[in-house]
């Protein structure tokens, strides 16, 4: 184990013994708050105009939709994260990333351009670079900037939106700022320990002193993450096809024309559809002849970045406050380049 490890989470764990974290909460408040749409479907029926069976069935497939598409990636990013944790060099992480702080976050923001998984995958593999001794604000800074700052997501954007409306820049150096920006805010963390869940500690502990040739690590690996995100994932997928059937979409497109509500809209959008990264441009071109350049701008940022979907994910590794954060970064950073483009574009 690498010094900067033993300084960090595997430390952390003999002086903060771990406690478990009520697995059923994170269900009660699901359904309380489907619980809630629903009573709002019953009570206002006027708000939808499909019945709520037909609807069910529409979530049901839009669940199923998010899932299948984020699966692939998801267990690319597990297979990147066992081949960091087991089969590199202790040290192979560290030796390569410079020794100035900012620097090093800035070379992990274009991690992405080498690595080109989707959101879904990056979460896997930051879990496995943070157990070989990157610090949680640096993996913050990878796991913001990597589902956009990568080639598949370029060539994407670029396909639906070529250069008009400077959206692909803006979605390119966008994501690039705020990544760097939330690295640097958590950089600045008296605890950088606290921001992680007690579970990613004792998992970071199991998996390190975990005994057994590489082949048998490689397993254990396997297993600890699908046990971890595989659960992030089913419940994050089946919250978005909720949410898109339960949240009446004309109350979001109304406010299409407005250049300030347009751009709130498309970003409510974009944290409930849970659209990868990889494909989303062509999603958001849809939108494009109705909403404002910035309004599209704050949907393509958003979305990779702080969907439920991306959130689910997230809680398995970070903290609810960490959390809490990332969207208030992520979401005041897309509206101010959303609203600068509507005034200066």
């Amino acid at each position: 184990m690498s010094s900067r490890r033993a300084s960090g989470t595997a430390a952390h764990v003999h002086r903060h013994p771990p406690r478990r974290v009520p697995t059923g909460r994170a269900v009660i408040i699901g359904v309380v708050v489907l619980a809630v749409l629903v009573l709002v479907d019953v009570f206002v029926p006027t708000l939808f105009g499909d019945p709520l069976p037909a609807r069910a069935q529409d979530g049901l497939t839009l669940t199923m939709s998010v899932l299948i598409e984020a699966l692939p990636w998801v267990m690319v990013g597990v297979v990147l994260s066992i081949v960091v944790e087991v089969w590199l060099p202790a040290d192979a992480v560290q030796r390569w990333l410079p020794a100035t702080a900012w620097v090093r976050r800035a070379v992990l923001s274009l991690l992405g351009m080498v690595i080109p998984v989707c959101e879904c995958g990056n979460v896997p593999f930051a879990r496995g670079l943070m157990m070989r001794g990157l610090a949680p604000a640096e993996a913050l800074t990878f796991l913001i900037a990597a589902p956009i700052v990568n080639p598949i997501v370029i060539l994407t954007t670029h396909a639906a939106f070529g250069w008009d409306g400077g959206i692909l820049v803006a979605r390119l150096v966008g994501g690039y700022l705020i990544a760097n920006l939330i690295g640097w805010i958590y950089s600045r963390h008296p605890d950088p320990q606290a921001l992680l869940t007690d579970r990613f500690v004792e998992t970071c502990e199991q998996v390190v002193h975990e005994p057994g040739t590489p082949m048998r690590r490689s397993l254990v690996q396997l297993l600890v993450e699908l046990r971890a995100v595989m659960p992030a994932l089913v419940i994050g997928s089946a919250l978005a096809g909720a949410v898109q059937v339960l949240v009446p979409r004309g109350v979001l497109l109304a406010v299409g024309s407005n250049p300030v509500l347009s751009i709130l809209a498309m970003v409510a959008l974009a944290m409930t559809v849970a659209i990868c990264s990889n494909v989303d441009a062509f999603f958001a071109l849809s939108f494009a002849s109705t909403f404002s350049a910035g309004a599209v701008i704050a949907f393509l940022l958003v979305g990779p970045l702080v969907d439920v979907k991306m959130l689910a994910l997230l809680r398995t590794t970070f903290t609810a406050r960490v959390l809490a954060g990332l969207v208030g970064v992520v979401v005041l950073g897309a509206c101010a380049i959303g609203i600068g483009v509507n005034v200066f574009g």
